[in-house]
C-alpha cells in the first residue's frame, strides 16, 4: 500500500448537541476529502459532548440513528472515525468509536477502561466494553482505543498481538497539572503514543478535544507518530484545528523487521501467567 493522507479534527463538541455537532462533522470531513485525506479522526464523544452524565439516554444513538446514517453517506468520499454514545442491548450504553467506509460502519470499538476517580464519573453512567479487536480496514489492519484504554498498555498490546500497523486514539482528555509550557497531561499522553509507536511498530494518530465543560478545559494537542517516534503533525493546544499527515505504511513493516519485537513475542507464556495470576485474583475474593 502507498503513503496516504490523514487528517485529525480538533475542536469542542457541544455538550448535548449531536445535530449541531453533526453539522461540524460533515463540514470538516468535506474540507478534509477535498484536500485528498483518505481518512479523518475525530475526538472521543465528538458527537455528544464529554460530561454527558444523566443526559446519556437523551443523546444515546443506535447504531441505525439517522446522525450516524449521515456519518456512512458521508464516508462515501473519506473514512471517518467518530465518537458517540452507544445505545445497546436495554438501558446499556456505551462510549464507542465507529469507523465508516465506503459508506458502511466497518467496526465499532467500545471504551473497555471507564475512569471513575477523581473528576471521572464515566461508570456511573456507562457500561464497559468487553473486547480488544483490530480489523482489516481501507487503510490495512487497524485498532482503535479510546482515552483511558491508552493508559493501560496491554490494550496496546493486544492489539499489536492481533496484527494492527494503525493504531487510532481519540480522547476527551482534561488538562492536568501545568509545571511547563503544556499540562502534564499532554507531556504523558505524548509519551505514551511514542513509546506505543516505537514498541509495538505502528503509525499512531491520536485526535483529542479542545474547549470547556463544566468548567474543565481540554487541552488538544492531536498528533501523528510514525513508528520511529518522529512526529508528522501536532495541533496546537487548546483550539480548533484539522491538521493533516502522511502515513507511509511500509514504515511499520521496516520497523518490525529492524526490531521484531511482535515476532518474537511468547503469547503462551503471558497467558500463563495472566492466568495464573486472574485465577489467584479471583481465590483471593472468594
Amino acid at each position: 500500500m502507498s503513503s496516504y493522507q490523514v487528517s485529525i479534527a480538533q475542536f469542542a463538541p457541544i455538550l448535548g448537541g449531536v445535530d449541531a455537532n453533526l453539522e461540524t462533522h460533515l463540514r470538516l470531513c468535506e474540507q478534509a476529502a477535498a484536500s485528498g485525506s483518505r481518512l479523518i479522526v475525530f475526538p472521543e464523544l465528538s458527537l455528544t459532548g464529554y460530561f454527558v452524565k444523566d443526559l446519556v439516554g437523551e443523546v444515546a444513538l443506535s447504531l441505525d440513528a439517522p446522525q450516524l446514517a449521515a456519518i456512512r453517506r458521508a464516508s462515501e468520499r473519506i473514512d471517518v472515525v467518530c465518537g458517540f454514545i452507544e445505545k445497546a442491548d436495554g438501558d446499556r450504553h456505551h462510549i464507542a468509536s465507529g469507523y465508516f467506509s465506503g459508506g458502511e460502519l466497518l467496526h465499532v470499538h467500545r471504551k473497555v477502561y471507564l475512569p471513575t476517580y477523581g473528576m471521572f464519573e464515566e461508570g456511573r453512567f456507562i457500561a464497559p466494553g468487553r473486547r480488544l479487536r483490530a480489523f482489516d480496514g481501507p487503510l490495512g489492519r487497524t485498532a482503535i482505543l479510546i482515552c483511558e484504554d491508552l493508559w493501560h498498555p496491554s490494550t496496546v498490546g493486544v492489539m499489536a498481538a492481533d496484527g494492527a500497523d494503525l493504531l487510532i486514539g481519540v480522547a476527551a482528555s482534561p488538562a492536568r497539572g501545568f509545571g511547563g509550557d503544556r499540562p502534564d497531561s499532554a507531556r504523558i499522553y505524548e509519551q505514551m503514543n511514542r513509546v506505543y509507536a516505537q514498541l509495538f511498530g505502528m503509525n499512531v494518530v491520536f485526535s483529542n478535544r479542545v474547549g470547556f465543560e463544566d468548567g474543565v478545559g481540554f487541552w488538544g494537542g492531536s498528533e501523528a507518530i510514525s513508528p520511529t517516534g518522529s512526529e508528522l503533525v501536532k495541533a496546537p493546544y487548546f483550539d480548533d484545528a484539522l491538521v493533516t499527515a502522511t502515513i507511509d505504511p511500509a514504515d511499520a513493516r521496516r520497523a518490525r523487521l529492524a526490531t521484531p519485537l511482535g515476532r518474537d513475542e511468547r503469547l503462551d507464556v503471558t497467558i500463563d501467567e495472566l492466568s495464573r495470576i486472574a485465577t489467584t485474583r479471583r481465590e483471593g475474593h472468594a
